[in-house]
């Protein structure tokens, strides 16, 4: 063997070892003599026979090509036939050895003869299937996603409409329309941890009443999931009956308590009890507002069972009947109980003041920083900002800041290096985000969070507690 063909062996196996790691297959079509030659790599991707075997005019290929793409793929075969130079193309081929189907990409080389007629190809095979698969899977999961936003869509807009009709005033629309949507939110949020298979009824329940009046509410039950379905039913149901107890019911006063339970029926539904004591005297509405009628109207036939309450004397009952259909199996990613984050709220002692205060605002969504910005004014804070990229943020932060209000994530940037920089500085922060992380604040801040959606009295009362705790207190005289 001369030394010029030892070299091109050591090519060879260059190429071949190339051609296994990138699981290709090769291929040698002689045009002129209606032969191809099939490799091992692409006899194991196909299931043709390897070796020389007739091309009958291109048909040993078309012959296995799915129904589906058999015209495209005779069209892509008549192109490259009448013209020098690379192609390629992809389509489903039928194993004919086991009948699978798979999807397989080609590209080659046509090589022209002196007389300009088609002489031969040289060309590759790629299995692609895992590749479509996920494509198709990608698809499935936007569309999956369209609908369920849509549907999100409506339920909002729904909300609003009735909400608006039943509340004789703007302060009032705003306050209960905003708690339904944050009801529905966490109900969301606990969705989305289990990959929307469903959500517990105790975690649905630790997100209502777990970080409201300590000491004065409980639950109990077995483990029970609900489809997506009926969780948000379920919280919307819940977040009503606190709404109520917290104004008029066992929650407005130190005495009261709420005891919520929960039990399986033999038919595999659930029957679920909220009992009220120890608050004031209970006398049936003389008008059943919105709340009512969707705790007995919407949320009963959303658990497929019934809802009742009961005005009694000691306290309100809500007894919540749910058929078999509302529960499902324990997903398999069931995320543990949540770990509720203290969200600073406005309270009836007023506003919050923010006076001469100069607060930053990073925030992506341009509505949302404009009510943040238009919220924090009207308590009296300067406004720096709003930045609604990472890079603006940066660039502010060289100026005289008291507090900032952070979005977790910028245009798919994490917001950390301006929560670095703030750190670093002394400057106190608060996240108002729609990323619900159970171990704390987004990376791992020693932060408020004000989750998504909220009010701005929120963000201005948790920025004005912020300067609070972080203004020296002046020494009292011994």
């Amino acid at each position: 063997m001369t030394p010029g063909d030892g070299g091109q062996s050591e090519e060879i196996r260059r190429l071949e070892h190339a051609l296994d790691a990138a699981g290709l297959g090769e291929y040698e079509w002689d045009v002129a003599r209606d032969v191809v030659h099939v490799s091992q790599r692409m006899s194991a991707i196909m299931g043709l026979p390897a070796g020389e075997i007739p091309a009958e005019g291109g048909e040993i290929f078309n012959r296995f090509v799915h129904p589906d793409d058999i015209e495209s793929v005779r069209s892509q075969q008549a192109r490259r036939l009448g013209a020098a130079g690379p192609y390629g193309f992809e389509f489903q081929h039928i194993r004919p050895d086991t009948g699978a189907v798979v999807w397989l990409r080609v590209a080659g080389i046509m090589r022209m003869g002196p007389d300009g007629r088609p002489e031969g190809t040289t060309g590759i095979v790629e299995d692609i299937t895992s590749r479509k698969l996920e494509e198709a899977r990608r698809q499935t999961l936007m569309a999956e996603l369209d609908h369920r936003v849509k549907n999100v869509l409506a339920t909002v807009q729904s909300l609003a409409i009735q909400t608006a009709r039943r509340t004789t005033s703007l302060d009032a629309f705003l306050a209960n329309f905003s708690g339904r949507l944050k009801a529905m939110a966490s109900a969301n949020e606990l969705l989305t941890a289990a990959r929307w298979r469903g959500a517990a009824i105790d975690h649905l329940a630790a997100a209502e009443l777990g970080a409201l009046a300590p000491g004065q509410t409980a639950w109990e039950g077995p483990e029970l999931f609900l489809t997506p379905r009926a969780a948000n039913a379920l919280a919307l149901g819940l977040h009503e009956l606190t709404a109520n107890a917290v104004k008029f019911g066992a929650l407005s006063v130190e005495t009261g308590r709420v005891s919520l339970r929960w039990a399986r029926l033999d038919d595999g539904g659930f029957e679920l009890t909220w009992t009220e004591s120890g608050g004031p005297t209970v006398a049936p509405p003389a008008r059943l507002g919105f709340g009512s009628t969707l705790l007995e109207q919407v949320t009963g036939r959303e658990l497929n069972g019934q809802a009742t309450i009961d005005y009694r004397p000691a306290g309100v009952q809500a007894r919540l009947r749910a058929g078999a259909a509302a529960v499902v199996p324990r997903p398999e990613m069931a995320p543990a109980a949540p770990t509720r984050i203290a969200e600073t709220v406005a309270t009836s002692a007023g506003p919050a003041n923010l006076r001469g205060a100069r607060v930053l605002i990073v925030e992506d969504a341009v509505l949302l920083a404009m009510e943040l910005e238009t919220g924090l004014s009207d308590a009296g804070a300067k406004i720096i900002g709003p930045a609604y990229e990472l890079e603006e943020a940066m660039a502010l932060l060289d100026q005289p800041i008291d507090a900032a209000v952070l979005d977790a994530n910028l245009n798919g940037h994490s917001v950390t290096p301006v929560a670095d920089a703030l750190t670093a500085r002394g400057v106190p922060f608060v996240f108002a985000t729609g990323y619900g992380e159970a171990a704390g604040a987004p990376g791992g801040f020693d932060a408020p969070v004000i989750r998504k959606p909220y009010d701005v009295t929120q963000v201005a009362a948790a920025v004005a507690e912020l300067l609070r705790v972080n203004t020296p207190q002046p020494k009292q005289a011994p």
